[in-house]
């Protein structure tokens, strides 16, 4: 059935687009974060291990939502690992063996890029008129600014 939801096929086209780019940041940076959780190691283990798995069960709420919100917009959310990776402006870590510092410097990194990347794709959806979007993805970036400020606390 053909979806009428105010907005014209070419709007609901370019919104999907940047929600499947935010999706693939998501999934990133979710992986990301649970391979730290899984790897912390030192004098604050116990500590960053519960905060990692808090973040990456943010994290998964949000994949879920970002992926659903798609769907609502009548479009494929993106699903393949290569597609993800290709997306995103996140970028996969590779590096072995990260002191606990490292790690909540590269997730607050990551957090500060999509933060970046929200505010702009903030004003996309509004040009695009999809209000209900841009309502969404607010919501998404005060996450991401919440995430981020407990991330520089450890490391201040």
């Amino acid at each position: 059935m053909k979806i009428n939801i105010g907005l014209e096929d070419k709007s609901r086209k370019a919104v999907s687009e940047i929600l499947n780019r935010v999706l693939s940041g998501e999934y990133v940076l979710y992986t990301k974060t649970r391979n730290f959780h899984w790897n912390v190691a030192g004098p604050h283990f116990n500590d960053l291990h519960k905060f990692f798995e808090t973040q990456y069960e943010t994290l998964d709420g949000i994949i879920d939502e970002v992926a659903e919100r798609v769907r609502a917009l009548d479009e494929r959310a993106l699903g393949a690992l290569s597609e993800f990776l290709a997306a995103s402006s996140v970028k996969d870590s590779v590096k072995k063996n990260l002191k606990s510092e490292e790690m909540l410097q590269e997730l607050l990194s990551d957090h500060e890029t999509l933060i970046q990347d929200l505010r702009k794709y903030l004003k996309v959806c509004e040009l695009e008129g999809d209000m209900g979007t841009n309502d969404f993805l607010t919501g998404v970036l005060e996450e991401h600014e919440k995430m981020a400020w407990m991330l520089r606390s450890f490391l201040s």
